[in-house]
Formats: C-alpha cells, structure tokens, sequence
C-alpha cells in the first residue's frame, strides 16, 4: 500500500470510530486452536444464476484479491472471530470469509452468513422515507409535530422530516446507565420507540434544529414511527413490502422484538473483564428494540450489495429524493468540523477530490459497513464479529479491511 492509501485508511477508521456507553477496552485471549485460513467463496448457485433482481455477479476478473485476504486471514483472534468480505471493483469482484461460526464447535463461518448491520439500518430506513416523499405521502419539510401529534412536548421548536434524515433535529438521546454488565443485564429488555422518545426527552435538546449537525440514533427511531403511521403497517412490513421482495433480498428483515438471528450466522462475543480476567461472553442473542429503525436489521453481505447496487442505481429510491442522501446540510457538526451525514450515508473525501459514500454500523459482537464511489462501480460491503464492537477504537480487523479495500480503489 502507498503512503497516500494508508493516511486515507486511517482517518476512515478515525471518522468510523463511534463511542459508546458501556463499553470495554480489554484484549480477548487468544485462539484456542489454529482457525482456516481466509478462503474465497464462490457464488452460490442460485446467485450465479442471477435470480436475485439486479444481483450483479461476483465474477474475479482481474482482481487481486490478496490484501483483503490477508487482512482476514488468522482469526479468531483477540480482535474479531470471523469476517467476511465483498468487494467489487472494475477489474471484478471477490467475496471472502475467515474465522468460525462459534468458538465452541469451531466451526467455519456458514457461506451467506446473517448478521446484525447496526446502523447500516439507517440506511434502508432513508429509502423508506425518501419513497413516501417520492409518494406525496411525507414532506421532507413537514412538521414532525404535525405527522405525529403529542410525541413532542407543546411549544417545542419545529423539527421536520429532514432534520430528522440528516441529524439536525438536535432531538436528545436517552440516557441509560453506563457498563458492560448493565447492557449484559438488560440485553433483552424490550423497549417501544415511544419510550425511547420520552426517555430522550428527560434530557435538554442539544442544539435548536437546524443549527448544528450531530450524528445519533433519535432521528431515524422517530423516523420509523413516521413510516407505520403513515402506512398504516409495521416497519418491518414495510422494508420487506418495499425493499426486501422487489429486490429479491432473502436475507434482510427487521426482528421486531425477537432477540434472535433467524437463518445461519456467526456468533459475536464481548470481551468482558471479571476480577482481573477477560472472558468472552456470546453476544448473539440480543433485543435490538433500544435501537428501533436505526439499528435493529439483519441482512449478508450479498443482500448488501444487491441493495446498494439497486439504490445507487435510482431503483429504490427516485432520482428526485435520491440526491437527499447526498446533500450535506450547510451547518457545522457539533464538533466544529463541516457537516459529513447526508440522509442515510456519510461523505468521506478522497484525496482526488472524489467522495466515498459510506455507512457503518456496530451492534455488541458485530461490526458492518457498506461504502461505494457514487456510479457504484467500486463496492464494499464487510461484516466482523469483533470482541469490542462498541468500543471507542475501530477493531483491528476493520481497520485492516478499510486499508486493503481502499488499496483497491
């Protein structure tokens, strides 16, 4: 890798770093026994046969797919125990996997294997949106007050659909008690988007909407009661009526309150330290209903690529809402810095001048992204079981993906 790629590669894995409360910096112990070595997978027949509408093909090429495949080989390890990958560039495409489906069995990570996108999610939930605009269903400058009477507290400034899209609203985030061992305690707790609003709604707003940018979960669980109000159905009827079956995605679907993983997966793990020692807790089994519409879906690395192919492509959502996605709002992000978050999608700048549209998301045991040039033709879509997935530092493993993927570019 040049100089350049690897300066890029370090300020994305600095931009995608989120904080979260409860989180623990600690190493897993090593690999109990030696994991396969990264191994490329071949199209399922049914993919290959191109029966997913829109589903390009993964076809090698020209591709060298060696760095992507170093970048995962070795695990499990004391950062991550899988990883898989997808990449399609205009040279081909390569799609790989390392590492096992659980730590106990040791067995290999199962080919299209689910997991948990965490904020990925919000994603799909922009299309959704930005659809009924394309309807004449939503405004993108409505009222939220009006759309949904009574959710906000009388005489609270105006909050419109967009500011909600592009985190300008300045709506605050609820407040839950910080440590590992709370999330652990509390992981199938079920919560509805109306408690979380009025949780949220104990703490002051951060800033009058519209001033400033900042990038939370609040917007886009509003924005899921904004789609079963209008429709008239649940969010998880509506992604798969709307997204999922018009594109053939068999893999995506929001779990509502099953704390499950439907399908094959591999298991994620938290490190998680007990008097002076560091264990691996199995992280897979979950409610996901504390982040409603803005990190609950679950999908695979084909469904992924399918989607954002088709989405890129004007065949989710029109060209008129489209540009939503990726218009940056001309207000600062609270940390002074330009804004960075269109709706569903961040811009990271190129060095060339070129901009890379990218998601991420993180979920206790499971990290994912998606990131693409703007025609599409340059595609990433990656899933890591990492042992830290909320902490405050990128996993290696995601870091190592970022830096090979953009070798590539």
């Amino acid at each position: 890798m040049n100089r350049r790629t690897v300066l890029v590669a370090t300020t994305l894995g600095a931009l995608l770093a989120v904080a979260a409360p409860g989180t623990v910096a600690a190493a897993a112990p090593a690999a109990r026994t030696q994991s396969p070595a990264a191994t490329a997978r071949a199209p399922s027949p049914a993919a290959a046969a191109g029966d997913r509408r829109g589903d390009p093909v993964c076809r090698p090429g020209t591709l060298d797919p060696a760095p992507l495949q170093q970048a995962i080989a070795g695990l499990p390890d004391a950062d991550a125990t899988s990883a898989q990958v997808r990449i399609t560039t205009p040279d081909g495409c390569w799609t790989g996997s390392s590492g096992v489906r659980d730590l106990r069995s040791q067995a290999p990570v199962p080919p299209d294997a689910r997991f948990r996108v965490g904020s990925v999610t919000k994603t799909f939930t922009a299309a959704l949106v930005l659809q009924l605009v394309a309807e004449g269903r939503i405004g993108l400058d409505a009222p939220v007050q009006r759309l949904l009477p009574g959710l906000l507290p009388a005489g609270y400034p105006t909050v419109t659909v967009r500011q909600l899209l592009d985190h300008t609203s300045g709506l605050p985030s609820p407040t839950v008690p910080d440590g590992i061992e709370w999330q652990l305690a509390h992981r199938y707790d079920r919560w509805t988007p109306e408690q979380l609003v009025r949780l949220g709604l104990h703490n002051p707003r951060e800033f009058d909407p519209g001033t400033k940018q900042h990038y939370t979960n609040m917007g886009y669980i509003v924005a899921g009661m904004l789609i079963e109000k209008v429709t008239g159905h649940s969010y998880a009827t509506e992604l798969d009526r709307r997204i999922a079956r018009p594109l053939g995605l068999r893999d995506t679907y929001a779990p509502g309150d099953d704390p499950r993983i439907r399908g094959p997966h591999a298991h994620g793990y938290q490190a998680v330290v007990r008097d002076g020692r560091t264990e691996l807790v199995d992280v897979t089994i979950w409610s996901q209903t504390f982040t409603p519409a803005s990190g609950d879906i679950i999908s695979s690395l084909t469904d992924l690529d399918v989607f954002l192919t088709a989405l890129l492509a004007g065949r989710v959502v029109p060209a008129a809402q489209l540009a939503t996605m990726f218009t940056l709002p001309t207000v600062p992000d609270v940390d002074g810095g330009p804004a960075r978050y269109g709706a569903g999608l961040t811009a990271f700048p190129l060095p060339d001048g070129d901009t890379l549209w990218i998601k991420t998301g993180s979920r206790y045991g499971y990290l994912a992204g998606i990131a693409s040039s703007r025609d599409g033709r340059f595609r990433v879509e990656y899933s890591i079981t990492g042992t830290d997935a909320k902490g405050e530092e990128l996993s290696a493993t995601a870091q190592r993906v970022i830096a090979a993927a953009l070798a590539l570019l």
